[in-house]
């Protein structure tokens, strides 16, 4: 199977960092195929070998189960070792998998409705770029004849250590009384966060009051704030007398937060103040972005990329590899990527 007529075929094409499409178009063959043919455009550029593991991890989707078990079984079949996660933020499995320099996969439709889903992929050393799909589209992959029957009952134990990582990665850095006194909101919704901002922001001396828990997907857009996400920010700012309220899209890759008054702040507002947090000298942002990060005279320089987190890595790494100091980066939706 050609993965470049897979996608015509199938209309399961790549969006930012994999593929994405409606929930009937992602059958378990067209999952199947799309993982292994990016596990052998790793193995083609010597990024992975047979027997290293892939990290995999998925959001709350009703649908994230049984890809994730296709995805997992590709993996198997490609001659590497599948490590499932469970279900965790998009930046958990990546960052942990990078550590382990390792390839992952997160199975999400992020912050679409779900009716469709989607997989990202990462390499070892990261997202994957524009020249990585380009040679994943170039694969030719064998199917297993017949196709095996594959469901979320296939799914192996999971593996806690890249959820107890990805507590440990703020609990470390932030003072354990660095929220003493301070009462958050957490909006849980369907997010797959949900449970951990909690864990985290009490583990940092927080009061903390859950919100809003769905056990049906929300599709929560971190850069189009719903009407009815306006107006609940505000009610809880004014009932609770929260300090902030936090929350995050459906794979917790992109922030969603509140001041005192419930009022939701757009996503390049805070990577400006994130990276000053931080102490960045140079900032990447595509051209959606606002120009207060031009006008606060806060860093050294500021590149523009086009729109999407592949281009902005691009230029990222164009910025370290000419020495400019401490770079990061960040889009309008409030996606935050330190280099």
């Amino acid at each position: 199977m050609k993965i470049d007529e897979l996608m015509i075929s199938s209309g399961v094409g790549f969006g930012t960092s994999g593929a994405r499409g409606t929930v009937e178009a992602m059958t378990n063959p067209v999952c199947y195929a799309y993982t292994r043919a990016f596990l052998q455009a790793m193995s083609g550029q010597g990024r992975i070998r047979a027997g290293d593991k892939v990290y995999l991890a998925g959001d709350l989707r009703p649908s994230t189960g049984r890809i994730l078990a296709a995805c997992i079984r590709a993996v198997a079949d490609s001659g590497q070792v599948p490590v499932y996660v469970g279900r965790l933020p998009s930046p958990a499995v990546a960052c942990y998998a990078m550590l382990n320099n390792a390839a992952s996969v997160m199975v999400t439709g992020s912050h679409i409705p779900d009716d469709r889903n989607g997989i990202k992929f990462n390499r070892p050393d990261g997202e994957i770029l524009k020249s990585d799909e380009e040679a994943i589209r170039a694969q030719s992959v064998d199917l297993p004849t017949p196709f095996p029957v594959i469901s979320e009952d296939d799914l192996p134990a999971i593996d806690d250590q890249a959820r107890q990582f990805y507590v440990k990665r703020f609990t470390g850095f932030f003072a354990a009384d660095s929220l003493r006194a301070m009462r958050v909101g957490v909006y849980q919704h369907s997010g797959v966060a949900r449970d951990l901002l909690v864990e985290i922001l009490e583990a940092l001396g927080a009061e903390v009051t859950p919100l809003a828990r769905s056990e049906v997907f929300i599709p929560v857009d971190t850069e189009a704030i719903r009407e009815e996400d306006i107006k609940l920010g505000q009610e809880w700012a004014a009932e609770h007398g929260f300090d902030a309220i936090v929350s995050t899209d459906g794979d917790a890759d992109r922030p969603l937060i509140a001041d005192e008054t419930g009022q939701w702040l757009r996503g390049d507002i805070v990577g400006v103040l994130c990276a000053r947090y931080l102490g960045i000298n140079q900032l990447v942002t595509p051209v959606s972005s606002n120009t207060a990060v031009d006008a606060c005279g806060w860093f050294d320089g500021v590149y523009r990329t086009r729109i999407g987190s592949p281009y902005v890595i691009e230029q990222m790494n164009q910025a370290l590899a000419e020495g400019t100091g401490s770079v990061a980066g960040y889009e309008a939706n409030g996606g935050f990527l330190l280099a």
